[in-house]
């Protein structure tokens, strides 16, 4: 592979904010990579909407990824991951990643009784992917999964340490507390940011698997199986891009990434 196309940016793409979980763990994880982030918060959520119009969405949003000559794609949305990534993967000539195998690898690592939590969106816990992928794993483990629609829109608003936000981990996942689950994935991008939280509540016999740190992982590994690893020393640039409200999206972005951002760019995808 040229040096030039392992000079160029990678794409990650999700449903709002949640992706720059991710983001923020390919920072860490790969400090001299390019990114490129798409933001698609004027058709946010994506768990309630059906998978043909996730499909729909997620191709407008690699078109336009597309545009920016990315070397790589990230899919950090599990619902898009769930329900796109394997269709749109045999369209285009670029590496994919979505954020739901390396998730379900890291539980089938951590779950000791085989007995596996998932807490998402009700379209990632309906489509029943994590149970299907961690089936191809491990026949054995079984899993539990749980819908938690109001864990999104309360990290959007920055509740996580409002006392709300306890009586909603107390209303969701309270029956996972009483199981014999041992591994819990957080399953959409916005709660690793509850991380402490859903933590605290749980108690240390459950571990929790972060599929935003797992990406990271994989998108390393895949990088570099493919000849496409940035290897100058350089502080790395994002470029970020959102469907609508690029200030509010700016002043989130601000306070969880590791470097500053100056500017958030709105971007008409229907267009692509």
């Amino acid at each position: 592979m040229t040096e030039t196309k392992a000079n160029a940016p990678v794409g990650v793409f999700d449903s709002g904010l949640g992706g720059l979980t991710v983001v923020r763990e390919i920072m860490r994880q790969l400090p001299e990579e390019d990114i490129v982030y798409f933001g698609d918060t004027a058709r946010v959520p994506y768990g309630s909407k059906s998978k043909d119009t996730i499909i729909y969405f997620s191709r407008q949003i690699v078109h336009f990824l597309r545009t920016k000559d990315v070397k790589a794609i990230v899919v950090a949305c599990n619902t898009a991951s769930a329900l796109a990534l394997e269709e749109i993967k045999d369209e285009i000539d670029l590496p994919m990643i979505g954020v739901v195998k390396p998730g379900a690898l890291a539980a089938a690592k951590a779950t000791q009784t085989g007995k596996v939590g998932v807490i998402g969106t009700q379209a990632t816990v309906s489509s029943g992917i994590y149970a299907k992928v961690l089936s191809e794993i491990d026949p054995k483990i079984t899993v539990t999964g749980k819908a938690c629609p109001l864990f999104v829109p309360m990290v959007e608003e920055q509740m996580m340490d409002h006392p709300v936000m306890m009586e909603m981990i107390d209303y969701y996942l309270s029956s996972l507390r009483q199981s014999e689950v041992d591994a819990l994935v957080l399953g959409c991008t916005h709660y690793p940011l509850l991380r402490k939280q859903i933590h605290q509540y749980l108690g240390e016999s459950i571990t929790l698997v972060n599929p935003a740190y797992e990406t990271a992982m994989g998108l390393k590994e895949l990088l570099e199986e493919q000849g496409l690893r940035n290897t100058q020393k350089k502080q790395a640039a994002a470029d970020l891009y959102v469907s609508d409200l690029p200030d509010r999206f700016k002043e989130f972005a601000n306070s969880i990434l590791p470097l500053d951002i100056d500017r958030v760019k709105m971007v008409n995808v229907e267009q692509y």
